[in-house]
């Protein structure tokens, strides 16, 4: 299921909630990423126990959590200065 899948079925839970009972109606659920899959178990379980007062906030949890199979290239970026007190890459022209 894709991202926004996952959200819309957060929409159709029963709130207030908590993380456990997320994770029982739908932890099994996977969600496709650009770098691989991720269950919705394994995505709330690294919000620790909290508790929903709307979809929003379980859909905010859920963005926060994901890892980082959900971004391209790690650590890439052509617009972000270096940060002070790093190495930074070496300027390449073209």
């Amino acid at each position: 299921m894709t991202l926004k899948k996952a959200s819309q079925l957060l929409d159709e839970h029963q709130y207030p909630t908590d993380t456990e009972r997320l994770i029982a109606s739908h932890g099994d659920y996977v969600i496709d990423l650009p770098n691989g899959t991720e269950t919705l178990e394994e995505v709330f379980n690294r919000t620790g126990d909290e508790t929903y007062e709307s979809p929003q906030q379980a859909q905010e949890a859920m963005y926060n959590a994901i890892s980082h199979k959900a971004i391209g290239r790690r650590y890439y970026s052509d617009r972000d200065p270096t940060t002070m007190g790093t190495s930074g890459p070496d300027q390449v022209s073209f």
